[in-house]
């Protein structure tokens, strides 16, 4: 009998391969990645992979030894170029086909391109690290186009290895998305004080090359010199497969409260996917995140394997830029107030509810005491709490004293 087909080998796909095996299935699991490399994690990427004195190995998510010992059979530069639904099967580049009885797609997500704009690089995938480290070099001038996560954990990188930065935003201010404006204005006051020349709400019109030099040419006259230009403009989700293969499609791959899609036998997860989540009223919702893609694609594994449980774990986005942590739980909107929360090492909580006095998300930029406020925050999203907005800006006010004891006994216990 045909076992389970995995497309894409990163952080989703191999999640939900080892939870396949974990869950007792014991029939084929076969996981096909693009890249010549085992899967591995892509948030170093921007981070340590940019940093370290020596080129480190990727952060393996899993080994081919692993792989082998659960009885995956991981199969690595393995390009799929169809899938034939009617029929179960998947056609490679190599010629093969694959017969399945149940499909994921793990495809994820690639960079969006600057139309026209010769030379410019991406970060992706580990070769794009690698080949970022070296033109990352001290004295040099980077135009970095995108003030998101990935454009401003870059500038944070090429300033600790003695580069110029300047970081050119269309958006009014950095982390326009998901991020509230307080929070945000802690990590753009943050990269100032790095002396990365931040300029948001400026449009650019056209880049040209020169020789080794790019000139950007932005809507208002200026023109910016730089050795190297970086683009972080966000990420369109892969469905190209799933388009050719009929499956509904909407701002990603459209899924289920059980991630299945619009086939029967196939289903999605991680970056590539759109989900109705429970938990903001069933608003179809598509998340580019490392946990996002974990949590994801255990749970897919639970409903291949016939569970009935719908996925409504709470959003959790983190980012390392200097010395400070960026935390947001929940979905925060980037213009809605916020409730203050002075905790004692000086990092400010910013909390948001819905109009109904329901917690909705909690975000903050600073130091090591965060992740324990962030973890409780998550927990009251989940309960679905609305609690005084006195107690969330009192510091003194445990957040784990506004947890139902239900809930908190059964997070305790899990």
């Amino acid at each position: 009998m045909p076992g389970i087909v995995i497309i894409g080998a990163g952080k989703a796909g191999a999640s939900a391969a080892l939870a396949l095996r974990q869950g007792g299935y014991t029939g084929a699991v076969t996981l096909l990645g693009a890249e010549p490399h085992a899967p591995y994690d892509r948030p170093p990427l921007s981070k340590a992979a940019l940093l370290e004195a020596e080129p480190p190995s990727p952060a393996w998510v899993l080994t081919p030894e692993q792989a082998a010992a659960q009885n995956i059979s991981l199969r690595r530069g393995a390009e799929v170029t169809s899938i034939a639904a009617p029929a179960r099967r998947v056609h490679l580049a190599d010629g093969t086909t694959l017969a399945y009885s149940k499909l994921l797609l793990a495809t994820g997500a690639t960079p969006r391109q600057l139309p026209g704009a010769e030379g410019v690089l991406y970060l992706r995938n580990y070769e794009d690290a690698l080949a970022l480290r070296t033109r990352l070099a001290p004295q040099s001038h980077v135009a970095i186009i995108g003030g998101g996560f990935i454009g401003l954990e870059l500038a944070a990188a090429a300033r600790q290895r003695g580069a110029a930065v300047t970081l050119v935003e269309s958006a009014p201010r950095v982390l326009m998305r998901g991020v509230p404006a307080a929070v945000a204005a802690v990590i753009a006051a943050r990269h100032a004080q790095a002396g990365v020349n931040l300029l948001p709400g400026v449009v650019i019109a056209r880049i040209a090359r020169a020789g080794a030099q790019h000139h950007l040419h932005l809507a208002d006259g200026r023109i910016i010199t730089a050795d190297l230009v970086i683009a972080g403009i966000g990420a369109a989700p892969e469905t190209r497969l799933a388009a050719a293969a009929g499956l509904a499609l909407d701002n990603g791959i459209a899924v289920d409260e059980g991630l299945r899609t619009s086939d029967p036998h196939i289903y999605a997860a991680g970056d590539c996917c759109a989900f109705p989540h429970p938990l903001f009223g069933g608003r179809r919702i598509r998340l580019e995140a490392w946990r996002n893609a974990q949590d994801q694609g255990e749970a897919v594994a639970q409903t291949m394997l016939g569970g009935t449980q719908p996925f409504q774990a709470v959003p959790w986005f983190w980012s390392d830029q200097y010395d400070l942590c960026l935390q947001v739980t929940g979905l925060a909107e980037p213009d809605a107030p916020t409730i203050a929360r002075h905790l004692p090492d000086g990092t400010v909580l910013h909390f948001q509810c819905d109009a109904q006095g329901r917690l909705i998300a909690a975000a903050a930029a600073g130091g090591m005491r965060l992740g324990k406020e962030i973890r409780l925050a998550g927990m009251l999203i989940a309960q679905r709490a609305h609690p005084s907005p006195a107690a969330l800006a009192a510091p003194d006010v445990p957040l784990k004293s506004l947890l139902i004891p239900m809930a908190t006994a059964d997070a305790s216990s899990s």
